[in-house]
């Protein structure tokens, strides 16, 4: 049964091309990552449709899935570039997307490319299934089971000493924003925040509702931003995705490497 390819595994995709990436080569080398998004005739797109707020999603992870970063480069309309200050934190092999829709047809895309950092890497080992995580103070989880071929609902809980937080604000036109990516090739999934779109000065809490879409069976990282008082903190997880029969989709090298 053919089943459909997953965005963000090639450069390419719907006559667009994510052109190379000039970014800093070493740890801790101060610049600017930047690169262009070339259309059919190879000449630079500077139409784009906002999405999520925003022109367009830079994410970048390590190909082990640490070191998790999202932002939003600007666009100089002139040579249609896309840049934003960069720093690497540690060395490894990197994968930068680019996630936009373009102003002309208004097609959804997501591009990618490899970047090499060269300093010291340590790689993540994955533990299997972590549904909670501790950042900034917060204790932030998420519920739910990824099923393969279908949509699955996954509730987030945000605390904070034991208490539900009830002042999560909008951020990029949600109460939160969930990327996952499938562990093993980092394909880039669609993951929609469910409710009503939040007015400016709406808060809520402690949960908010995802739907994801898992194409196949096996493991997934997911990546959530949420904002409080202004500040932006991200909070990772891995699940892993059943078959429609219910059967789990971890393989025998899977459980080798959570022994790690």
């Amino acid at each position: 049964m053919t089943q459909a390819v997953p965005a963000g595994l090639s450069l390419s995709s719907g006559g667009y091309e994510l052109s190379p990436v000039t970014a800093p080569v070493t740890v801790g080398e101060s610049g600017e990552l930047s690169f262009q998004i070339l259309d059919a005739d190879g000449e630079p797109l500077r139409d784009f449709t906002a999405s999520h707020e925003k022109d367009l999603h830079l994410i970048a992870v390590r190909s082990d899935g640490a070191l998790f970063e999202h932002v939003h480069p600007e666009l100089d309309h002139e040579t249609g570039t896309w840049s934003t200050p960069w720093q690497w934190q540690e060395g490894g092999s990197y994968r930068v997307y680019a996630d936009f829709v373009t102003g002309a047809d208004d097609a959804k895309v997501t591009l990618t490319r490899t970047v090499e950092v060269h300093g010291e890497y340590k790689p993540m080992h994955s533990m299997g299934e972590q549904t909670t995580d501790e950042v900034d103070g917060f204790d932030v989880s998420i519920d739910g089971q990824l099923v393969a071929g279908a949509t699955s609902d996954l509730t987030i809980t945000v605390t904070r000493d034991g208490q539900p937080v009830t002042e999560l604000e909008p951020y990029l036109g949600a109460f939160g924003h969930l990327v996952a990516l499938r562990s093993g090739d980092l394909a880039y999934l669609h993951v929609h925040a469910m409710g009503e779109d939040p007015e400016p000065g709406d808060t809520t809490g402690p949960e908010v509702m995802f739907a994801a879409e898992a194409p196949t069976a096996g493991q997934y990282l997911l990546y959530l931003d949420f904002q409080v008082d202004g500040q932006v903190h991200t909070a990772q997880f891995t699940l892993d995705a059943v078959h429609g029969d219910g059967t789990s989709g971890a393989t025998h090298d899977d459980a080798e490497s959570s022994d790690h």
